[in-house]
């Protein structure tokens, strides 16, 4: 009978040790809470006019990119210089915020995010369009790798 038992622990004890068997990996953390705080913290910054502000939130690579006017546009300057305009003294910049924001993990270390921008002056919307965001964790916190962004 002891025998019986040493066997069976040796058998679940081999069993628990293959691949097949082990229990999954837990799953990533959902990043939609962190991500809508980036976002809001984004539309804070436009609203309030602070430019490095609202592209903080990108990653300062020249391989970080932006799909605009249906090209591919690469590097933190171009986006900065992109956006620029819109934040000088007497440039009308529309309030904005954001919708529907989704987001799942792509690996470790990787999200993508969906959403809507809405732009806004007074009671009409000048502006919207649905956005994806493919973020990367650096120094801690989700900095946007590659933002397509497009207008309805």
């Amino acid at each position: 009978m002891a025998h019986a038992s040493i066997a069976r622990a040796l058998v679940l004890a081999s069993l628990a040790a293959l691949p097949g068997c082990a229990p999954p990996p837990a799953a990533p953390p959902d990043p939609t809470a962190e991500i809508t705080a980036m976002l809001a913290h984004s539309a804070v910054a436009w609203n309030a006019g602070d430019l490095d502000g609202f592209v903080s939130d990108y990653a300062d690579a020249p391989t970080t990119s932006f799909m605009s006017g249906g090209e591919p546009h690469y590097g933190y300057a171009w986006i900065r210089a992109n956006y620029a305009p819109r934040f000088e003294p007497d440039a009308e910049r529309d309030s904005l915020h954001f919708e529907e924001i989704a987001a799942r993990p792509l690996g470790p270390g990787y999200t993508m995010a969906t959403a809507r921008f809405v732009l806004s002056r007074t009671d009409s919307v000048t502006a919207s369009g649905p956005f994806t965001l493919v973020l990367q964790r650096i120094d801690g916190r989700w900095k946007i790798i590659h933002d397509h962004t497009s207008s309805d």
